[in-house]
């Protein structure tokens, strides 16, 4: 059960309001939003964020991905579906959540593969929606906002 509201709650829109232009400013970028997509659902898969999960499967899949692809996200190193530059950001999208637990960060492996497929503008944008989305997994995550309701477009409204 939720255990607060946060657009019930003057500041809590705000600050949804906020989060929902940096993803936009990432939206923007020329960082391909299917990998976008992808990125944001294995990070929020690993945070255990059920709500963030429903969110960007659903979004993925009105975008037209796979289910394929969404189904073996969560097994993306053992998959043949994706392609060497989404490998390079799902390894630095997990890395980059792992710090918390006792992970060295990202290796300079992961960084090397990563500049190899993105120049200096999707670098930024990658980066950043790791952030953004371990940010908003974490607020989901402590008010416990839990997974199934989620409808494509339902914050479009956030931004305007």
């Amino acid at each position: 059960m939720e255990r607060f509201d946060m657009m019930a709650d003057e500041l809590g829109a705000r600050i949804a309001r906020r989060v929902a232009n940096v993803a936009l400013a990432i939206q923007g970028s020329t960082l391909p939003r299917d990998l976008q997509d992808l990125v944001q659902l294995r990070v929020s898969q690993i945070n255990g964020c059920g709500f963030c999960v429903d969110f960007h499967t659903k979004d993925a899949a009105a975008a037209g991905e796979s289910a394929v692809r969404l189904h073996l996200v969560a097994a993306w190193r053992e998959a043949t579906v994706f392609t060497d530059a989404e490998r390079a950001a799902l390894a630095l999208a997990e890395e980059g959540t792992r710090v918390a637990d006792a992970h060295p960060g990202v290796s300079d492996e992961t960084w090397a593969r990563v500049r190899e497929h993105f120049d200096d503008e999707q670098v930024a944008a990658l980066v950043s929606l790791v952030a953004m989305i371990n940010a908003s997994n974490r607020l989901n995550v402590i008010v416990r906002k839990p997974g199934g309701s989620y409808q494509p477009g339902m914050f479009d409204a956030l931004t305007r």
